[in-house]
């Protein structure tokens, strides 16, 4: 073998070392479509996943176009993260593509208005856990780390001051969810009224975030990330990779 080749060869061995190196460890699709309240927070969520793509190695694709869930599109990503969607934004072949997604092993991840979302939908329903209900005024309350073996909720202290717009939920879709955060009513005023619908609260407990496998796949979500300064949060930006890392990859949960 000449001089040439053995440079041509080394070259292209060194090219697929690199490429190897620097691969992406898992896909993300972000989600953003709203067909109700739009959160101006979306903004600056953008670019907190951009920031925590490059910080944690992994791609990140950007949509707000619902006709591009079709199962061609969604094969390539390994999980799909819904911030603050509302309304109903997927239509039938939409969702079964959506379905599909998950039943094939990937994972969702829903953050605040995730639960704003699909009210007439009962598969989803079930994926994100619970239906939003109603919320008080924003203020600082403390919510209250009550799993730590989570990824990323090592950040969230035991009992951590927060301040964002804290959901009153509905009753569970689905009887699997692991929860991971509550929140503490007697730190808050947790009384709210909408014309009828009204709320005291949810009680003794008041879930924050939680986890669960649903139909083949993983779903995490949280509830926090309603104001814009949440996602300059390094607390928050923790606690909301390790839902994605473990959507993604089924890893990372510490045992008990």
């Amino acid at each position: 073998m000449n001089r040439i080749k053995k440079l041509v060869i080394c070259g292209i061995a060194l090219l697929v070392v690199q490429g190897t190196a620097l691969a992406n460890q898992f896909n993300v699709l972000l989600f953003t479509k709203t067909a109700g309240w739009h959160h101006e927070s979306i903004n600056d969520a953008i670019p907190a996943m951009r920031g925590l793509a490059q910080r944690h190695n992994f791609s990140l694709e950007w949509h707000e176009d619902a006709s591009r869930f079709n199962d061609d599109f969604l094969a390539k990503f390994d999980v799909i993260v819904f911030i603050n969607t509302t309304g109903d934004i997927l239509n039938d072949q939409q969702q079964k593509a959506f379905q599909k997604f998950i039943q094939s092993g990937k994972g969702f991840v829903g953050v605040h208005s995730a639960s704003d979302t699909e009210y007439d939908w009962p598969w989803y329903g079930k994926l994100v856990g619970h239906y939003f209900k109603i919320h008080p005024v924003i203020q600082t309350a403390i919510i209250e780390n009550i799993d730590n073996s989570f990824p990323g909720m090592q950040a969230v202290r035991s009992r951590h001051l927060w301040t964002d717009e804290f959901y009153d939920f509905r009753p569970a879709n689905i009887d699997s969810l692991n929860y991971i955060m509550s929140i503490d009513e007697n730190t808050y005023s947790a009384e709210v009224k909408w014309g009828d619908l009204e709320s005291k609260g949810m009680g003794d407990f008041h879930p924050m975030a939680w986890y669960h496998e649903y139909d083949g796949g993983r779903s995490f979500y949280t509830a926090l990330g309603h104001l814009p300064a949440v996602y300059k949060d390094q607390v928050f930006l923790e606690h909301l990779y390790g839902g994605i890392y473990w959507a993604a990859t089924g890893k990372g949960i510490e045992k008990k």
